[in-house]
């Protein structure tokens, strides 16, 4: 198996310290395209994109591996130990941030850094736990992504972005869901709308950092606070950037905030 196919794996950089940059839902590596230049002088900089997404070889999906956000984090493994990666920083947006954290878990020298870009370890309400949804509106979700992929991606994209003053975002947003293989996408929906990783929090063992916008409807400011607290030794810094994906939004904000931790 060709890893760096399978994940259309692009290394650039000049420095010596790894960093790995991962998707969220919907996305590819070119989310990161205003923030991942800006570290190619100080760091050898990886990007992919999971399979099913992007520039990914389809053929590799496979139903039952990625049922679970733990064949996404294999592959992350994969990829790490293809390419000799040492005590890389990792940058994960959304899920990916999960995926990072279940990666690290089970190969933890791969790892130096983790940072979390609007992570949620769990969407959905369950007693005290505010996730952001409840288990219907979860339901009602997918099932509309199950019968309508283009239009779920045309109403959602635009409120998951937020930034309503600046509709070119949620465009770009949109056309991202959409060029995603329908199929692959309503069971990555699934995966991730569903997963509950709240109690691996307390495992990691990496020094983390959460960044959190405001006004993000998927990951809220209740749900950033609750990483935190679970992650032993991890920092928080709250984004003057609303919506959830800073690295389109302010991606200059993003960098700084990078920059400062690593």
């Amino acid at each position: 198996m060709d890893i760096r196919k399978r994940n259309n794996v692009h290394v650039t950089g000049q420095g010596d310290r790894p960093m790995v940059f991962a998707h969220g839902f919907g996305c590819d590596q070119n989310m990161w395209r205003f923030v991942a230049p800006e570290f190619e002088q100080d760091f050898n900089v990886v990007l992919f994109d999971q399979v099913g997404a992007g520039g990914s070889d389809l053929s590799a999906y496979d139903k039952t591996k990625y049922s679970s956000l733990h064949g996404y984090a294999d592959d992350l493994v994969e990829i790490g130990r293809d390419l000799g990666l040492k005590h890389a920083v990792f940058v994960g947006h959304s899920v990916s941030a999960m995926i990072g954290l279940l990666a690290s878990l089970k190969a933890p020298e791969l790892f130096g850094r983790m940072v979390l870009v609007g992570p949620s370890p769990r969407y959905i309400d369950d007693g005290e736990y505010v996730g952001g949804f409840t288990e219907k509106q979860i339901a009602e979700l997918l099932e509309f992504l199950e019968d309508n992929h283009m239009g779920w991606s045309a109403a959602m994209a635009p409120s998951i972005m937020g930034n309503a003053d600046r509709p070119e975002l949620g465009d770009e947003l949109t056309n991202s869901f959409c060029r995603t293989d329908p199929e692959i996408a309503k069971a990555f929906a699934r995966v991730t709308f569903t997963s509950d990783n709240r109690k691996d929090l307390s495992k990691v063992t990496i020094p983390t950092l959460i960044l959190q916008c405001s006004e993000d409807i998927i990951a809220s400011e209740a749900v950033g606070e609750f990483v935190r607290s679970q992650i032993p030794g991890s920092e928080i810094v709250f984004l003057r950037a609303t919506g959830h994906c800073p690295n389109l939004s302010a991606p200059a904000e993003v960098v700084s905030a990078i920059r400062a931790y690593v």
